[in-house]
């Protein structure tokens, strides 16, 4: 039995210790937000927070992980309300969404340390890959959600979820109620 702090949460799972992170998080938490990419720790698909360092969960085992502190991406803000969660919509950086959830782990991981930094530190932390090419917003957001954090700069962001449709559409103007189409 390995036990571990999930997303603020004391978890034990009854998984063999070489258990990779990754497949405890998704199979047996159900925190499906940690995404298998390569499981050879190429694309960072599977980025979590343990004791607050990004590390790719499928190069962990669970007997690695027994005592730390994860966060997954679920545990990062229920709301979507991260500054980098706010930035990467306001800048247009998520495509298909699949590798975004370990990017928003790995560029939450450098802000924590590095409120500022600079395109070349964003880029040698966030070791991540994405089909859809979104490096050049990739880069303008996480420096848009340091400016966030710092408190210079406000974004309108997308509704939290489970607001409605029409709640949705007057909080953001460009967005249309559903129902009225």
């Amino acid at each position: 039995m390995t036990s571990m702090t999930v997303n603020g949460k004391p978890v034990r799972f009854l998984l063999e210790p070489d258990t990779p992170l990754l497949w405890a998080l998704r199979d047996a938490a159900n925190l499906t937000g940690t995404k298998y990419g390569c499981g050879e720790g190429d694309c960072g698909a599977c980025m979590v927070h343990v004791d607050g360092e990004a590390l790719r969960s499928c190069l962990i085992t669970i007997a690695e992980a027994e005592g730390r502190f994860i966060t997954t991406i679920e545990g990062l803000s229920r709301d979507r309300s991260h500054p980098v969660q706010q930035a990467m919509v306001a800048e247009q950086a998520i495509q298909c969404g699949y590798c975004t959830p370990g990017i928003v782990m790995a560029a939450s991981a450098l802000l924590a340390k590095n409120g500022s930094p600079s395109e070349a530190e964003i880029k040698a932390a966030i070791p991540n890959l994405c089909r859809c090419g979104v490096y050049p917003r990739l880069v303008r957001s996480i420096q848009r959600a340091g400016r966030v954090a710092r408190r210079q700069e406000i974004i309108s962001a997308a509704p939290a979820p489970g607001i409605s449709a029409s709640d949705a559409a007057r909080e953001i103007p460009a967005l249309s109620d559903p129902s009225e189409n």
